[in-house]
């Protein structure tokens, strides 16, 4: 009798039945190993959102003042009175490319890093994305409410005086932030120079500038007229380009890591393909 054959056939069966444990135990592991993946890419998905929820150094944002929902904006239009210097209004219009602003360093020099987190009581400088300059003040008058005047100051380097740096000062009746701006809470401006705050009032300008509210600087706080939020951006990631040497002067644009902040439009001028 030839027993061949049928010792084949309990091979084959073997073999196939341990083949099969071997196949339920890899896709049990797989499971296993897919989960810890999952789990790992959402935490660092957490963990990448809740640390980026502050305003960094070097980030490209627009300021809504909450009295009378305006971003802050320049343009190359000079104020008719006071200083002639280039104005500063208030815009109603989100899309507005003229509304965006860089944060930089202090004209001291702070060491506001670039994707370092601005923290509250930091002193910086806000400087005009489209036209260079920063944003200023000084002792003369506004053209309408006649308190004091801001305007848009610097050279071609974006380099101006210490009326330049303005001082964060946070809103904490809200809890949170750990001393940080946060891109969620609201805060004022003080000059540094002058120690009065960035405000807007409601009153409205005429040609060539008509509908644009003015921006000053007032005593006392100002009330709700005081209060800026961090709007629309590009804020650049904490860490990210930790080798960069400092704000320096005014910007030259690399390609950082960042998100777009926005209301879902095309941002104004700014695109989510890492340039400006």
């Amino acid at each position: 009798l030839n027993l061949l054959p049928l010792a084949y056939l309990c091979l084959a069966c073997t073999v196939r039945i341990v083949l099969r444990e071997m196949m339920k135990r890899l896709f049990k592991t797989r499971i296993i190993f897919s989960t810890w993946i999952f789990a790992f890419i959402f935490l660092q998905c957490h963990v990448k959102g809740s640390l980026f929820d502050f305003v960094t150094c070097g980030s490209v944002l627009k300021l809504q003042n909450l009295a009378h929902n305006v971003r802050l904006h320049s343009h190359e239009v000079r104020y008719g009175s006071g200083s002639g210097q280039q104005s500063v209004t208030g815009v109603e219009a989100t899309e507005d490319a003229n509304s965006y602003w860089r944060v930089r360093d202090a004209t001291s020099g702070t060491g506001c890093r670039r994707g370092d987190p601005v923290r509250c009581g930091d002193t910086l400088r806000l400087t005009h994305l489209a036209t260079g300059k920063n944003l200023h003040s000084h002792l003369y008058s506004s053209p309408i409410t006649q308190e004091q005047e801001v305007s848009a100051y610097g050279d071609a380097k974006g380099e101006g005086d210490r009326g330049d740096d303005w001082t964060v000062v946070c809103d904490t009746s809200g809890g949170g932030g750990g001393g940080l701006w946060l891109r969620s809470q609201r805060v004022r401006l003080r000059h540094s120079v002058t120690e009065r705050y960035l405000h807007v009032a409601g009153a409205r300008f005429g040609r060539p500038i008509a509908g644009q509210a003015e921006v000053s600087a007032v005593a006392s706080g100002g009330g709700r007229g005081s209060y800026w939020l961090a709007a629309e951006g590009v804020f650049v990631k904490p860490n990210e380009a930790s080798e960069s040497p400092g704000m320096g002067r005014a910007p030259s644009v690399e390609r950082p890591a960042f998100v777009v902040s926005g209301d879902g439009a095309d941002g104004g001028g700014l695109h989510d393909s890492g340039e400006l």
